[in-house]
Formats: C-alpha cells, structure tokens, sequence
C-alpha cells in the first residue's frame, strides 16, 4: 500500500511540474524595460542563412551558407513603435507624412539607418544597457525561428496574411494603405510579430552581393564598409517574395521612407 501511495504523489508531482516548467521559462525568456518594450532570448545556434537555388523569387545574393550564432541575445518583440521612438527622441520624423497612420502603437518611419542607431545610442545611455541594430545574419535566424522554408510559417504564401501586412491585404486597399498597428498578425516561433511586412527593418551590417560567399561562419557583422546598409522583412507596400526570410536589399544610410523601420536587439548583461 505504502509503495502504491509513493508512486502515486512521484506521478503527480512529475504532472506538477510539466505543467509549470513552460510558463517558468517563458517567464524568464522575456524581459520589458522601462518603455514597455519587450524582448524575447533568442538562443544561441546554427542555420543556414540564405535560400535554395530553386526558391521562387531568390536573389542573386542569398548564397546558402552556414552560421552560427554563438551567444544568445534579447530581440525587441515589435519594430520600434511611435510613441517608443518619441520617448527617447523627442521627435516626430513621421508627422504630416504622406500614408501614414498616427498613433503610439504604430511603428515609427520616416527613419533612416543613422537615425535608428543614434535611437540606440540615446536609448543605452537612458537605460544603462547595450541597444543596437541586429546584425543582418541575428536578424533572419530571429525570423526563421528553426525553420528553413521560404516563410517561417511554411512554403504557402496564401498564410501570409495571418502573419504580415504586405501589397495584398494594405498597398492595394486605399483605406490600408500606412504600416499598420504592431502586434495585430501572429508571431513566429519565438514571439516575433511583423517580421514578414509591415515596414522593412534597418539592420547593422554594410551591403555587399556577394558577401554570403565569403561570410565568417561565426557571428557575421557584414563587410568592414561599404556605400549601403542593410535592410530585411517585407514591408506594407512589398509583395510576398519581398518578405521571404532570406529576403534582403540595401538602401543609403540617410534615406527616410514611409516602409521602412527598424526593431532592436539588447545585449545581455
């Protein structure tokens, strides 16, 4: 009987603590700073950066190569939002734009690469923690969340919907036309909203088409200089193959527009 009744509560506290363990650790993998913004622990891990040769819409530079990303680092949940950006610039770059929507939920744009990172700059100094741009190899390893399909959700772009705005569901449909709400479409895997379109997203890395061929396998930071700077995801205005995760273009670092954005990346401690 006393060996029945042992097994008995063995079993019901395994039970316990399968059901606590996942909220736990979810508990623990987010943190919120003094803005309300939220960031998810990304793992350290390998991938496979770039796309299939057969991969519909590729570009000429998403040469497959491994990399590995060997310390884990928080991602921003969301791309940097209105009232987010005005509380550490004290600016509206966005205000009495063309197709754009205001409000403190929306992302800010009409924001160019220098002015994303001086927001990191200011935001560090603010926060007394290291802000900054995701690298362009952290940016599609946080977008893929362990998958290697043309969309972190699968190869069926009818899904998108449910995950990105994008041409069909905002830039075809006048009154949807402006980057809409965060939060609104389902994350990825590791609780990322919008990284398939709503704006393009500002990473740190120089631009060079062929980088990929000679990439460092660990921790790439992009070329040592260059004339453009990297920028990923799809946007509202971008059409699916736009916003595939291996998906990347350039622009110069001063050039504002109303798709484009960017989300941050803070160090761990």
């Amino acid at each position: 009987m006393k060996t029945k009744l042992g097994l008995l509560l063995l079993m019901l506290l395994i039970v316990v603590g399968c059901d606590d363990s996942p909220q736990t650790q979810q508990a623990a993998e987010s943190i919120t700073n003094t803005l309300d913004m939220m960031f998810n622990k990304i793992p350290a891990g390998t991938f496979t950066m770039g796309s299939p040769e057969d991969e519909t819409g590729r570009g000429d530079g998403e040469t497959q190569h491994k990399v590995t990303i060997t310390k884990p680092f928080y991602m921003q949940t969301t791309e940097v939002t209105q009232s987010q950006w005005k509380a550490v610039m004290g600016t509206e770059p966005w205000k009495g734009k063309s197709v754009v929507k205001e409000g403190p939920d929306y992302p800010a744009v009409y924001v160019s690469w220098d002015d994303a990172v001086a927001y990191c700059k200011i935001l560090s100094e603010k926060e007394g923690k290291t802000y900054r741009l995701p690298t362009e190899a952290e940016w599609e390893y946080a977008c893929r969340a362990g998958t290697q399909t043309t969309w972190n959700f699968g190869d069926d772009e009818k899904a998108l919907g449910d995950y990105a705005w994008s041409v069909e569901n905002a830039a075809e449909i006048v009154s949807e036309q402006y980057a809409h709400q965060v939060r609104l479409k389902k994350p990825n895997a590791f609780g990322l909203y919008d990284m398939h379109g709503n704006v393009c997203e500002w990473c740190h890395d120089y631009y060079e088409k062929d980088y990929y061929r000679q990439s460092p396998e660990k921790n790439p930071t992009g070329p040592t200089s260059g004339s453009f700077r990297v920028w990923r995801g799809g946007s509202w205005d971008d059409g699916t193959r736009d916003s595939r995760s291996a998906f990347r273009d350039w622009d110069g670092a001063v050039y504002r527009y109303n798709s484009r954005g960017f989300r941050v990346v803070r160090e761990l401690d």
